[in-house]
């Protein structure tokens, strides 16, 4: 399990350094916006207090903490189910991907009270009206991998 260990620590490491260098560094949490490559990238302040694409944003204490123990719990979960499934590189790298990203937002939600979402790309006349985050990105490759990669059966790997 070393591997989904090292995967989520890395995931965590980037995901949290990026946000502090371009919401506080960059100072985007009053800029707002800054542009990248226009019209393809921009960072775009957006605070996610809810759920994905900020569904349920209410300013309720229980439902942030609600949302600061769910990802705590369903990486328990994963964690405890690739270990159980035979935890094949595959299977670790995926885990810790979602692991990683999903303990990043939480730590959002500690520190700041919501999501720091902040890249926003734009592609082929098409405005893209949200924001996400590196962590984003790496709970959608880790449950995406997870889904592929789960029925693929090696030795145990007690590593």
């Amino acid at each position: 399990m070393r591997t989904a260990f090292w995967t989520s620590f890395l995931v965590l490491a980037v995901d949290q350094a990026l946000k502090w260098l371009i919401v506080v560094g960059l100072n985007l949490r009053e800029e707002l916006l800054i542009n990248i490559w226009p019209p393809y990238l921009t960072l775009t302040m957006a605070w996610n207090r809810g759920v994905n694409f900020g569904l349920f944003a209410a300013d309720s204490v229980w439902l942030r903490a609600f949302l600061v123990i769910l990802p705590v719990v369903v990486s328990v979960w994963v964690w405890r189910w690739v270990r159980k499934e035979g935890a094949h590189a595959g299977l670790q790298v995926a885990a810790g991907f979602l692991i990683g990203g999903a303990l990043g937002n939480a730590i959002d939600r500690v520190v700041w009270g919501a999501v720091a979402d902040f890249l926003n790309v734009t592609c082929c006349g098409i405005r893209n009206p949200w924001a996400f985050n590196v962590a984003d990105i790496a709970i959608f490759v880790g449950a995406f991998g997870l889904i592929l990669v789960s029925g693929a059966k090696t030795t145990r790997d007690e590593g």
